[in-house]
């Protein structure tokens, strides 16, 4: 099954430099050549989880992972995130996550994200009936300093472990990336919060994300490539369970996105600080929210269809449920019916009502990689630190 037709985000010769002499003026930092990556490190929630959840708390099973990955593959998605395109584009394998045990390879990053993951302690843990991930990012921190300290110690050790391990010189010249924050919006709202209340929680939210920022850069970071939230207001989890929220001309909860957009705004000024607090980080923001949008927008524009429809899911106008997710069951007129995926998902914005599919993971990463969605304008592989 071929995915969409996506057009390639083209960027003439004389506007690309006009960008990096831009980037280079604003944020001298950032280096004027292709940056080499040696690693990569992630930090965040479902969006870039690719075996956290499926190691420690609950299970991946199909029909995630069916168009590329024909199995699982520990993501939730029919197949590859965000995350893993990024890897590709700079030359890297798939990360592992930390806390998969089994045949993991750290030698080019790891990653540390878990599906239902938030920035602040959340208050409701997983398997409570909509509770979150224990592993917020103050815990994702402290496992990366733990994974810094012990790696380089089996590397010392020497032994068949060693060659697994990241070598010390490629923690300064890593790539850090971050998407995480929607949950802690979604938390918010599934708390019985006023839209007004989350929207005042964002400044305490950002303290903590930025304190965590601060402490990865001691411990060597200098490249950060952090993500702003996407559209909450048009994923099916929130539009089925806010069914009186105002919408947008495309059929969004506004007032849902809204807030995402208002997270973004203050995250923005939070990385402006940031960068006169660590005057040697490269730090890039990238606004993930204008690409995703554009989904629900102009569907069509892009080779997709039916983008506020989940593809694996069950039940109504959006084909998502609570009560049971994507490789679940129900049972309609005692017959026992698999909830499995629909039958061109690589046309299909949406997954599982509350992650995206390939076809739109792909999407977004095709124009994000160019700069041309990030602030200072520089792209991926020219966003590192100048060494």
């Amino acid at each position: 099954m071929e995915s969409p037709s996506i057009p390639k985000f083209t960027i003439p010769l004389s506007c690309f430099l006009t960008l990096l002499l831009c980037a280079a003026t604003l944020n001298p930092v950032f280096t004027s050549k292709v940056c080499n990556f040696p690693a990569i490190f992630n930090f965040g929630a479902s969006s870039s989880d690719t075996g956290g959840l499926s190691a420690t708390l609950q299970r991946v099973i199909p029909p995630n992972g069916e168009t590329y990955f024909h199995k699982p593959a520990r993501r939730l998605c029919d197949g590859r995130l965000i995350i893993d395109f990024i890897a590709m584009g700079v030359g890297l394998p798939y990360l592992s996550a930390y806390l998969d045990s089994l045949g993991t390879n750290f030698t080019h990053g790891a990653n540390f994200a878990m599906a239902g993951s938030t920035i602040r302690l959340p208050s409701r843990i997983i398997p409570a009936a909509g509770g979150f991930s224990p592993f917020y990012l103050n815990i994702q921190y402290s496992q990366f300093e733990q994974f810094k300290e012990r790696s380089q110690f089996i590397r010392r050790q020497g032994g068949i472990y060693a060659h697994l391990m990241p070598k010390n010189d490629y923690f300064p010249k890593a790539l850090y990336t971050f998407d995480i924050g929607q949950n802690d919006l979604s938390e918010g709202f599934f708390s019985n919060m006023t839209v007004e209340q989350v929207n005042a929680s964002i400044p305490d939210i950002l303290d903590k994300f930025s304190l965590n920022v601060k402490n990865i850069y001691k411990l060597g970071a200098r490249s950060f490539w952090i993500h702003n939230n996407g559209p909450i207001g048009c994923l099916p989890y929130i539009l089925v369970n806010f069914p009186s929220a105002q919408r947008d001309r495309y059929g969004c909860a506004k007032p849902y996105n809204d807030v995402a957009q208002s997270f973004n705004h203050k995250l923005k000024e939070a990385i402006v600080q940031l960068r006169i607090d660590l005057p040697s980080a490269a730090i890039t923001y990238v606004d993930i929210y204008s690409v995703k949008y554009s989904l629900y927008r102009e569907p069509q524009k892009y080779g997709f269809e039916l983008p506020l429809v989940a593809c694996c899911g069950y039940g109504g106008k959006y084909n998502y449920s609570s009560s049971v997710g994507c490789g679940g069951t129900v049972t309609v007129n005692g017959s026992q019916i698999f909830v499995g995926s629909c039958e061109r998902p690589s046309v299909r914005v949406n997954w599982d009502g509350i992650h995206y599919t390939e076809a739109a993971n792909k999407f977004v990463f095709s124009q994000i990689s160019t700069g041309a969605f990030s602030d200072p304008p520089v792209p991926l592989k020219m966003a590192c630190h100048q060494v």
